[in-house]
C-alpha cells in the first residue's frame, strides 16, 4: 500500500538541455509568423500602394460595399467620391477596399480636362437635370 523506499527515492531525469525545452514554443512562433503575420503585412502593404496610387475617375469599392468614382484626391488621408450623379462624399481613402476599374494618367498641361469633370454630350449638366431626368432638350427620354 505504501510506495516502497527504493521507488521514492530514484532521481528523476536530468533537467535537460533548456533550449529543447523551450523549441516546440519557438516551432510554434516561427510557423505563426509563416502563416499568420506574413501574408497579413504583404496584404496591408499592397493596400497602402493601391490607395497610394487612387486618381481621379478612378471606380472603387468603399469597406462598406459602395461603388463610386473618384472626383477628387483632397489629402493623402481623404478623397472625395462620387456615389451617384450630384452625390459627392468625403471619405478616408484607407476605407477604398477595392479598385474596380483605373483611368489613364491625364497627359500634363491639360488643367481641369479629365474624365471626373468632362460631362459629356448628352449627360446632364447640373444637379438640377439629374434630377428631373435630363428633361428639356436631353437624350433621355426621347425616343426615335
Amino acid at each position: 500500500m505504501f510506495i516502497s523506499p527504493a521507488y521514492a527515492q530514484a532521481a528523476g531525469g536530468g533537467g535537460g538541455d533548456p533550449f529543447m525545452t523551450f523549441l516546440p514554443i519557438i516551432l510554434i512562433f516561427v510557423v505563426f509568423y509563416f502563416l499568420l503575420i506574413r501574408p497579413q503585412q504583404k496584404k496591408v502593404k499592397q493596400h497602402r500602394a493601391m490607395v497610394s496610387a487612387l486618381r481621379r475617375g478612378d471606380k472603387v469599392v468603399t469597406a462598406g460595399g459602395l461603388i463610386a468614382t473618384v472626383t477628387k484626391i483632397i489629402s493623402d488621408t481623404e478623397a472625395q467620391i462620387e456615389l451617384a450623379e450630384g452625390v459627392r462624399v468625403r471619405v478616408v481613402r484607407h476605407t477604398i477596399s477595392e479598385v474596380l476599374s483605373r483611368t489613364e494618367a491625364a497627359p500634363r498641361g491639360d488643367g481641369d480636362a479629365s474624365p471626373a469633370n468632362d460631362a459629356g454630350p448628352g449627360k446632364p449638366k447640373s444637379l438640377l437635370d439629374s434630377l428631373l431626368g435630363g428633361f428639356g432638350g436631353g437624350k433621355r427620354g426621347n425616343k426615335p
